[in-house]
């Protein structure tokens, strides 16, 4: 949460309490809670932030890189995760919206050099996995 907070201060934002309960929401939600569960975490201690004040902030921290919004084409829709120091890609259920973590990534140096052979400088890349879920594949 401090290392979050940091992060701001340093980029010039304000630590508003609705900011700061939304940071604290993210570390205490688990992993990949979406915006309408980081929401129903800050209402517990403040009944009165909206859910535009949850999707802003969620959306500044994706901004700064701190958190990663993710993409799950589910029902609830996209998940969020603090951005951490290991670098890794996610399996995405298309019926139910579960992620998982790929703790490692398919992309090769190989693959990264022949993107940047055309003068492309690579910085960074995101890769997401669609598919259906174990659970899901035998329900249908």
């Amino acid at each position: 949460m401090d290392q979050l907070i940091s992060v701001l201060r340093n980029k010039g934002f304000k630590i508003t309490p609705q900011r700061r309960a939304v940071i604290k929401a993210l570390c205490e939600c688990g992993k990949f809670p979406t915006a309408q569960h980081v929401l129903e975490h800050v209402r517990k201690n403040a009944p009165d932030v909206s859910f535009d004040t949850i999707y802003r902030n969620l959306s500044l921290l994706a901004d700064l890189g701190v958190v990663h919004e993710i993409q799950t084409k589910g029902r609830e829709g996209n998940v969020f995760e603090i951005v951490t120091s290991s670098h890794h890609h996610h399996l995405i259920c298309v019926t139910c919206g579960i992620t998982k973590c790929l703790d490692f990534c398919p992309i090769s140096e190989n693959d990264l050099k022949r993107a940047q052979a055309d003068g492309f400088e690579v910085t960074s890349h995101s890769l997401e996995f669609y598919g259906y879920c174990k659970e899901c594949r035998n329900a249908s």
